[in-house]
């Protein structure tokens, strides 16, 4: 005789694997939260360097980027 398991034990089973599916499915919405957050903040920050960029002057902004110039020449 081929053995059957009982109902409480599929029961648990069926409850098991809706329970790892709720799990999986709340670690998808976190991570996807995060990356919002994480995309919000990096276009605040292009946003902040925009504005600051856009009231400088000519020889300000040629100044900034003699900066960048150099400290990405140090990097290398």
């Amino acid at each position: 005789m081929a053995f059957t398991p009982c109902k409480d034990h599929k029961r648990r089973e069926r409850e098991q694997k809706k329970l790892d599916k709720r799990i999986a499915r709340d670690e998808a919405k976190a991570d996807k939260t995060v990356t919002r957050q994480e995309e919000q903040e990096l276009t605040d920050l292009r946003m902040i360097e925009e504005a600051r960029l856009a009231g400088m002057t000519a020889e300000e902004r040629e100044f900034e980027a003699e900066l960048a110039a150099e400290a990405a020449a140090k990097v290398s």
